[in-house]
């Protein structure tokens, strides 16, 4: 059975590019510019979740993050934040992330972090 990432990102030439990535990896990707994923969360059943730091909508990816964390029924979730941030690795720590992956990332280093937490 194929690992489910939900991805969501501010841009969507980057959301697009790691969504193939992924699909080419063997994943399962729920890809979105919107939170609207996470509110289906219980439905998705992911693995993983990807989510941008500086996302549309009313909170940022690591406020997201941190909501899952708190939640006793999504704390075991992994997720990964994602910025163009230079403090990601402090922002990523503050809010619970399992990892993050700096922008503009690396493909290869972004197959890693996500076999990493899957």
């Amino acid at each position: 059975m194929k690992k489910k990432v939900v991805l969501i990102q501010d841009n969507a030439e980057i959301l697009d590019a790691m969504d193939e990535v992924l699909k080419d990896e063997g994943y399962q990707v729920t890809s979105s510019l919107t939170t609207e994923p996470i509110e289906k969360i219980e439905h998705i059943e992911p693995d993983v979740i990807i989510v941008d730091d500086h996302i549309k909508g009313h909170k940022k990816g690591s406020e997201v993050i941190e909501e899952i964390k708190s939640d006793p029924q999504t704390e075991d979730l992994s997720a990964i934040l994602t910025s163009t941030s230079i403090n990601l690795k402090e922002k990523a720590d503050e809010c619970g992330a399992d990892d993050y992956i700096e922008k503009p990332f690396d493909i290869d280093h972004l197959i890693e972090v996500v076999k990493k937490n899957t």
